[in-house]
């Protein structure tokens, strides 16, 4: 994804003027919204880096946000292979969907992992009083590192001695607390999937 895109190389002419665009969060990959632009949209967007969309109800441009808060900050832009339909990605603040969902697409799949690892990088900003997470990022990197060596033993037990819903649990647990390491590290868990994916050639 880039954050630049030729405007000139759309197929403007298509749809008079407008251009579909699909929202996608950037950090869950969930389907956010579905939106429409013309030029003045897409430029403004990419000159703010704030998602602005045409509106055809209101007839003019309108900037996702511009009421309730929620904006979307641009962290991508791409075509499809007719270059008549957009793929924006994104960070949202907040809900997108007007009834305060975080999908207009209710049940739209996403990254469970990477929405951990939002949330995760959520509470260590705001360290929210009474959240474990907050606990444990205040108990330092050693505790931590202590708590990823206990689950990673507990899961590796399950897997020996346990049923399938024991293991499992366990698992979640790790994956969990290994979210925190990292993060109390200044490393993600995108971070390590990249990894992955270098390795993958």
């Amino acid at each position: 994804m880039t954050g630049t895109i030729d405007s000139e190389a759309l197929a403007w002419d298509k749809q008079n003027g407008l251009l579909p665009v699909i929202v996608q969060d950037a950090h869950t990959l969930r389907v956010l919204m579905l939106g429409y632009m013309n030029r003045d949209a897409l430029a403004a967007t990419l000159a703010s880096g704030k998602v602005t969309f045409y509106s055809r109800s209101k007839q003019r441009l309108w900037m996702k946000g511009e009421s309730s808060g929620h904006v979307l900050d641009l962290v991508g832009i791409a075509t499809d292979c007719d270059a008549d339909t957009l793929l924006v990605q994104v960070h949202p603040h907040g809900a997108t969907c007007h009834l305060q969902r975080a999908s207009c697409f209710e049940t739209a799949p996403g990254d469970d992992l990477m929405a951990l690892d939002a949330l995760v990088a959520q509470r260590a900003s705001t360290r929210p009083q009474g959240s474990y997470t907050t606990r444990l990022l205040e108990s330092g990197i050693r505790r931590i590192a202590q708590k990823v060596g206990e689950e990673g033993v507990e899961t590796a037990l399950a897997a020996v001695a346990q049923d399938d819903a024991a293991l499992l649990g366990e698992a979640a647990d790790l994956l969990y607390h290994l979210t925190v390491l990292l993060r109390a590290r200044g490393l993600s868990l995108q971070d390590a999937k990249q990894v992955l994916a270098d390795r993958r050639g």
